[in-house]
């Protein structure tokens, strides 16, 4: 795979002191295949190797057909569960985290080619995406450019362009060390319910400073963005066959009542009543 850090985006990036991403499947290099869109289907082992973070010339969309995706990139991170995508433009800066055990389908534009947004985002992919992308994966990356191979393509990018967007599984992280670092500690220790004075401590800060730096930095109030990093995380181990007892309790919450309360209150929905409707309007159909 490529390593080529792009000059367009903050270098820092490069440096965030957040947690290691590991790779547990063989990565491709979607440049050397010169056609405007491949797609390609990835099942991961237990075998963790370290992944870099990396470009391609082409955007990439992650398809989770079974396990979770942690998808790391300029500004935050990206949870991406089964049946969602999120979409990684070219030229930037990301790598990929995989379920043990899970698959996925990625999915290679070239730009010249590409009408989706210009930023990362998270889509809401239908059941004809998902199919259309499975048998694109089906037939050898080189196909003939002209032939009902390529149509299939052209068909698919047509439809990408019609789906909707979500902010529902984004974690903003700004460049600031100090926030990086908890943004590391909080991702290794989501149980952590540590107050915002404490926190503010660790780094040396009054609590008045520390909750204007992350209101500054990240678009949220510390309350806002920790729940956040905390729905993230729920969200992941949730639709990888995590019980709502075992992930309140990870989560550090004394009950489990007390986090389908936090749940509700920030999605507006139970967690299983939320991934039951998510299901339902993506019209869920697992890929083969």
């Amino acid at each position: 795979m490529r390593i080529a850090p792009d000059p367009k985006y903050d270098p820092d990036f490069a440096r965030m002191d957040l947690p290691d991403l590991r790779i547990n499947y063989d990565p491709v290099d979607p440049d050397q295949f010169d056609r405007p869109i491949t797609s390609f289907c990835l099942e991961t082992s237990e075998d963790n190797d370290d992944l870099p973070l990396h470009s391609h010339r082409k955007g990439q969309l992650v398809v989770a057909s079974h396990g979770s995706v942690m998808c790391r990139a300029p500004g935050g991170l990206w949870i991406v569960p089964p049946q969602g995508a999120v979409w990684i433009p070219a030229g930037i800066l990301h790598s990929n985290c995989v379920a043990d055990f899970g698959r996925i389908y990625t999915v290679f534009i070239d730009p010249q080619v590409s009408m989706l947004p210009r930023t990362c985002c998270t889509l809401m992919i239908t059941s004809l995406v998902r199919e259309l992308i499975h048998r694109l994966s089906v037939f050898p990356p080189l196909y003939p450019l002209e032939g009902p191979t390529s149509r299939l393509g052209r068909v698919l990018l047509d439809e990408l362009v019609q789906m909707s967007t979500t902010d529902e599984m984004y974690l903003p992280i700004s460049a600031d060390s100090r926030l990086q670092h908890l943004a590391a500690a909080l991702l290794q220790n989501p149980g952590d319910r540590s107050t915002i004075g404490e926190l503010a401590a660790r780094y040396a800060m009054s609590e008045s400073t520390f909750a204007r730096l992350v209101v500054k930095e990240t678009g949220m109030t510390f309350g806002r963005w920790r729940q956040r990093l905390q729905i993230l995380i729920a969200m992941q181990r949730l639709t990888a066959g995590s019980s709502v007892q075992t992930v309140s309790l990870d989560l550090g919450y004394e009950t489990p009542s007390a986090f389908i309360t936090m749940f509700k209150k920030t999605m507006g929905k139970s967690p299983r009543r939320f991934l039951a409707e998510r299901a339902r309007l993506i019209n869920l159909e697992t890929l083969p």
